[in-house]
């Protein structure tokens, strides 16, 4: 059975757990095998309203919903959905025409709206509002004529939807390494924006070595790295010195599953590995190791981070503390169209409950 506590890393309200009492870690070698686990870790507010949005729309319409991508970046999530009645299309043009389609959380550029409306669909955008803004962000800088530097990882999803936004403004700068590449009209009307999953500190890095090529570069009105992405990324790194090695739940095209392993490396730990299912997990990575560290992906639900810690419990790993460096409360409401059609099925039942009554 395993116990889980909080920690002492960083000052933060106790978090309790199975087990009931809360125990308090100081750093430094343990004599026992444990655990430290991540707080915040898994589901943000973006992939829980996505996800809900699918699950809802096949409680509404019923099955087939069409789901226009992977509508979030995780194996577990998207198998799951599929066994509901959710299928995963690549295009609109594999939608049957006049059918529901549901774009991902990670946003679509207009051209694919204009798409389904040319196959007449009924679209539900489950766009993470986060994504949303630098959408917004890209248009508004496009409209006054900028140029747009957009920090991110080629071929990402997010990127190719914000970047479809203002092409002609918008050129993709992928890491520190990408700075020598750029060019632009005007270095006075320069602005940068970047992909709500990024390494946080990798990003930093970037926008300096762009400053010091243009100075007068504008930075975006509002942070772009998502809250969720940067308290992840925090937690990690408040635990990984004290880690033999960290596991990091997510899949493998997850964004920012793959910069909390790469935090965890940098941070600290000896080692960090990315994995699906607890299955995964290799008996020859915990020889030696007295405490691993344990976190997931933004889009990673907790049950799978669970089979992961009763894995390490059956190899003596049974002490768990809570590393906490953060509180979430952050809720997203559902689409309006989404919410649109609940609000219209609900009141025809009332209306015929009413009737029955009557």
């Amino acid at each position: 059975m395993r116990h889980i506590g909080g920690t002492g890393l960083r000052p933060a309200a106790p978090a309790g757990g199975e087990g009931g009492a809360v125990g308090t870690y100081h750093g430094g070698v343990t004599a026992s095998k444990r655990v430290l686990l991540a707080k915040p870790r898994g589901y943000c507010a973006g992939v829980d309203r996505a996800v809900q949005t699918v699950e809802e729309a096949l409680k509404l319409y019923g099955a087939p919903i069409y789901v226009r991508k992977e509508i979030v970046h995780n194996k577990h999530v998207v198998s799951t959905l599929q066994a509901k009645g959710a299928i995963f299309v690549e295009e609109n043009a594999e939608v049957p025409e006049g059918a529901i389609v549901v774009f991902s959380a990670h946003g679509v550029a207009p051209e694919v709206h204009e798409q389904a409306k040319g196959r007449n669909l009924r679209a539900i955008d489950a766009t993470c509002p986060l994504v949303t803004k630098v959408h917004q962000e890209a248009r508004r800088f496009a409209a006054d004529d900028y140029d747009i530097l957009l920090i991110g990882h080629e071929g990402h999803e997010e990127v190719i939807g914000t970047t479809g936004e203002a092409p002609a403004h918008i050129q993709l700068v992928d890491g520190p390494d990408g700075v020598d590449k750029v060019t632009v009209r005007d270095p006075s009307k320069v602005v940068w924006l970047s992909q709500t999953t990024l390494s946080v500190d990798e990003t930093l890095e970037t926008v300096a070595r762009l400053k010091r090529r243009l100075p007068l570069l504008m930075s975006p009105p509002s942070d772009d790295i998502c809250y969720a992405t940067s308290n992840r990324q925090d937690a990690v790194k408040a635990m990984a010195p004290n880690c033999d090695l960290v596991l990091v739940v997510g899949s493998q095209n997850s964004s920012n599953s793959q910069r909390l392993r790469e935090v965890a490396v940098d941070a600290g730990a000896s080692a960090g590995y990315l994995i699906d299912y607890a299955s995964e997990i290799q008996d020859s990575w915990l020889e030696g190791a007295t405490t691993v560290g344990v976190t997931s992906g933004a889009s990673v639900p907790d049950e799978l981070v669970m089979e992961v810690l009763d894995f390490l419990a059956a190899r003596d790993f049974t002490d768990v503390a809570e590393v906490t460096t953060a509180q979430e409360k952050l809720v997203f409401s559902l689409p309006q169209e989404l919410k649109r059609d609940m609000k219209a099925q609900a009141t025809a039942r009332a209306a015929e409950v009413a009737k029955t009554l009557s």
